[in-house]
């Protein structure tokens, strides 16, 4: 058994720091169950992937590591985002290691570059096969009392479901992504006959859990919509670690320096995984019509199946940059760079996901200009807070910008800094660990701050 390798050899320590002082079980507020559980996740993604669904499920898995839980993971090779197997990880073999204490079993995935289309099917399904037998394995040889998945991707659930009813194990299935309706939406599944069964299944499935947990209140109502009672579905938003992630001053920031940016440029930044959902052509459009701007710079980072197309599309306009995904002990470095953040999203993915990026640019104290429809959750998140356009309007995008560059949005800052406050995962990991002990009601005393997070900001 080798022990777990990261793209940085500081990603690990800092992984490893994160959750080694919290307090003991037996201090915790809430009334914490203080029994150690046996807990196994199933996931597509896991550490060292470093954005997206990997990265909260490594933070949850350290969490309880570090407050005493036993835990294992089932998962697939480091793929994301890129879709690509980075070494010294191998796409096609099972492979056992360690993190921490965290016993982890990598199970192999068929993959392809900047996979799209097809290939966004091929692989999760390729997961879900080689995985099923090591998935029924470890439950049966762990005996957890509970087996918690992760969506995406709901292909490889059915199995782990079944595995962890036959050993009488809690079932707990963590929604990300609302994999099946994106699929049609945004992805490459057509036809009404084809949705109407893959609906019929998903919905047979997500019955079967014994606690669905979701991050956000628009996802709750589609999941609801599937028939799912009321008391199955809690929301618990996607956290933000506020130890490490803060504002500070953008003057010598080392990205800037690495950039050749003046000390008055003005950076818009977009941070995060590159592909259909995004819709980074809105940002690069804008980016395009101020590109007579001087001291207006557009920097893009990350990784994903869309990228290679927009270098090709957008690489002649002079105020652009692309950087490479960057490791976790740089995160608050890069965000404070931007003098603003960018979200946009594709409208066809409105409320079927939640952007991960959206707490680390909220801590930052820096101003987010976002796309987003009247009614979704992102404008409901970020009404008074951010700065609001139509999905696809890149001519609202540049008003946004220019908006930006010449008010004083103080008040936005200080209210989405609060906003920050009430996704501190000093408060929801907690929280998720009272949901996986079954304490589902004890969100009710007020560990889900974050799922009524527009109360705590002043209007």
């Amino acid at each position: 058994m080798s022990n777990l390798h990261f793209w940085s050899d500081t990603t690990i320590s800092r992984l490893g720091r994160i959750w080694k002082a919290r307090t003991p079980l037996a201090e915790t507020p809430g009334g914490v169950d203080r029994r150690t559980q046996k807990i196994l996740i199933h996931a597509i993604n896991f550490a060292p992937e470093l954005i997206g669904c990997g990265k909260y499920t490594t933070e949850l898995a350290r969490y309880l590591e570090a407050r005493g839980h036993d835990v294992e993971v089932v998962t697939a090779p480091p793929h994301y985002p890129g879709w690509f197997v980075r070494p010294p990880y191998r796409a096609g073999v099972y492979k056992r290691e360690t993190l921490g204490s965290i016993r982890v079993t990598r199970c192999p995935m068929a993959t392809k570059a900047g996979a799209g289309g097809f290939w966004r099917l091929v692989a999760p399904l390729s997961f879900a096969a080689t995985a099923a037998p090591m998935v029924v394995w470890r439950i049966f040889r762990f005996r957890p009392d509970v087996v918690m998945c992760v969506e995406p991707t709901l292909f490889a659930a059915p199995v782990a479901l079944l595995a962890a009813k036959l050993v009488g194990a809690r079932s707990l299935l963590h929604v990300q992504d609302l994999e099946v309706d994106a699929a049609f939406e945004v992805g490459p599944l057509k036809g009404a006959s084809i949705r109407k069964a893959a609906s019929s299944l998903e919905r047979r499935l997500l019955g079967w859990f014994d606690q669905i947990v979701t991050i956000s209140e628009k996802m709750r109502e589609a999941l609801l919509a599937k028939g799912l009672g009321p008391a199955k579905v809690v929301v618990l938003r996607n956290w933000v670690d506020l130890d490490a992630i803060r504002p500070r001053a953008r003057a010598s920031n080392a990205f800037r320096t690495q950039l050749g940016l003046a000390e008055d440029d003005f950076v818009v930044l977009y941070a995060g995984h590159i592909g259909v959902k995004q819709a980074l052509d809105v940002v690069l459009e804008a980016a395009r019509r101020l590109a007579e701007e001087k001291a207006l710079r557009f920097v893009i980072v990350g990784e994903g199946p869309a990228l290679e197309g927009l270098k090709a599309k957008y690489g002649d306009l002079s105020n652009l940059a692309f950087l490479p995904v960057q490791a976790s002990d740089r995160l608050n470095e890069l965000l404070a760079m931007a003098d603003l953040h960018v979200l946009p999203q594709h409208s066809g993915a409105a409320d079927l996901v939640l952007p991960s990026k959206l707490g680390g640019m909220l801590a930052s104290g820096r101003l987010i200009a976002a796309t987003a429809e009247p009614g979704t959750e992102i404008a409901n998140i970020l009404a008074d807070v951010a700065l609001l356009s139509a999905p696809g309007d890149d001519e609202a995008l540049t008003r946004s910008i220019d908006m930006a560059r010449s008010g004083d949005f103080s008040t936005h800052i200080a209210r989405g800094l609060r906003l920050a406050e009430s996704l501190s995962a000093a408060r929801l990991l907690p929280a998720f660990e009272q949901l996986l002990a079954g304490k589902a009601g004890a969100l009710e005393e007020g560990a889900d701050e974050a799922a009524r997070a527009d109360a705590l900001v002043d209007r």
